[in-house]
């Protein structure tokens, strides 16, 4: 069943719609019996993500001039399904204010993605760098209203974390399991058109798709939603929307480069999600945004 052109939203704050908007295509996963939805294990997706180095794209884009950011998709399993913990912006904020997030931000100097995130999310939500084990990166992705390009890192911790909201960034910490995110009723897709913003490609009269999950008594829209329709899409092996970017890593400054493996076999793998024999180097370890491999990427990186 379509969802209605002005379903109700969920979170705390209103979302505003343009003048133009209406419903969109059902979710990626739409087709998939609700048994395939579920028993989604750590090990399930990590074995999904092992899968990304495959798929790298390859394509030239367009360069984006924005800062570059890094957010943690932050993962642990409960009762055999996985969990991501997600945050609520405070209203202290200078923007998104209430809105659902990943803890996450801008990166410091030349601090890499991994780094950054771990960073971020230790400011935020109290958590343990240590207690992290980094599974990927997703795709990179500008978001234009904060002028920055923001790389999600995907991470598995140990069990359900001990956390504590730095009140002055975040007003609620709660987490969700995957395998709700993706129930039928949860997600709809909705098609907008904003004046002077082009429209995604072969969309008519200049429009452009916005994710929406209705759970937990909040909305998660906007660039988390992104993530997690990436992440979801990976995890249940379905084809990702076609407005989702190439897999692009960041350059200097934040300019959209696509990743490459300079010398390599299957072994090694790095944060930018390239695979390689004892030695990784791809753009993103060469222009020192990633930083350095991390326990469980079985090799070494040279910037």
């Amino acid at each position: 069943m379509p969802p209605p052109d002005d379903p109700v939203d969920t979170g705390r704050r209103p979302i505003r719609r343009p003048d133009h908007h209406r419903a969109g295509a059902p979710a990626p996963w739409a087709g998939l019996p609700a048994a395939g939805r579920r028993g989604l294990t750590l090990a399930v997706v990590g074995r999904a993500l092992a899968t990304r180095a495959d798929a790298v794209g390859s394509r030239p884009g367009p360069a984006h001039p924005g800062r570059p950011a890094a957010v943690l998709v932050p993962l642990f399993e409960e009762d055999g399904e996985v969990r991501v913990v997600l945050t609520v912006r405070s209203d202290r904020l200078r923007s998104h204010q209430g809105e659902v997030a990943l803890p996450g931000g801008r990166l410091d100097g030349e601090e890499g993605v991994v780094d950054g995130a771990l960073r971020e999310a230790g400011e935020e939500v109290g958590l343990d760098p240590s207690s992290a084990t980094v599974l990927a990166c997703l795709t990179p992705l500008p978001t234009l209203s904060s002028d920055t390009v923001m790389t999600p890192v995907v991470a598995a911790l140990p069990a359900r974390p001990s956390l504590r909201a730095n009140q002055g960034e975040v007003e609620r910490i709660f987490d969700v399991a995957l395998a709700d995110l993706v129930a039928d009723g949860v997600f709809h897709e909705e098609l907008w058109s904003v004046p002077g913003r082009p429209g995604a490609p072969g969309h008519p009269d200049g429009e452009f798709p916005v994710w929406f999950f209705a759970v937990a008594g909040e909305t998660v829209w906007g660039a988390t939603a992104r993530v997690l329709v990436e992440l979801l899409c990976q995890v249940l092996a379905v084809p990702p929307p076609p407005t989702l970017p190439p897999r692009w890593a960041c350059g200097p400054g934040g300019r959209r480069e696509p990743t490459r493996a300079v010398r390599g076999g299957p072994g090694a793998r790095c944060p930018g999600g390239i695979v390689g024999d004892s030695e990784v180097r791809c753009r993103m370890v060469a222009e020192r945004r990633c930083g350095q491999l991390r326990p469980g990427f079985g090799g070494r990186a040279r910037g």
